[in-house]
């Protein structure tokens, strides 16, 4: 959890996760599934991002990176 890596993967991991909810509800909104104007769908993504991040903590047990692509093994 105190290493560059982790926190690039975190970031990563965030950004996507945020990009994605953004997408979901904005789209779930075109087909009127629910209505989420452009701030519901950003305020959505930044709740989201955060728990990403928070997550990532939560599970940094040492031996893998919050990436998929990124393990300790990897930074060796």
């Amino acid at each position: 959890m105190f290493t560059k890596a982790f926190w690039k993967s975190t970031g990563e991991r965030a950004v996507r996760t945020a990009a994605q909810t953004l997408v979901a509800t904005l789209g779930l909104d075109t087909v009127g599934v629910i209505h989420a104007d452009w701030s519901d769908g950003l305020s959505l993504a930044s709740g989201s991002a955060l728990l990403a991040v928070l997550t990532g903590i939560a599970t940094s047990g040492g031996t893998e990176g919050p990436g998929l692509t990124e393990t300790v093994r990897d930074r060796q």
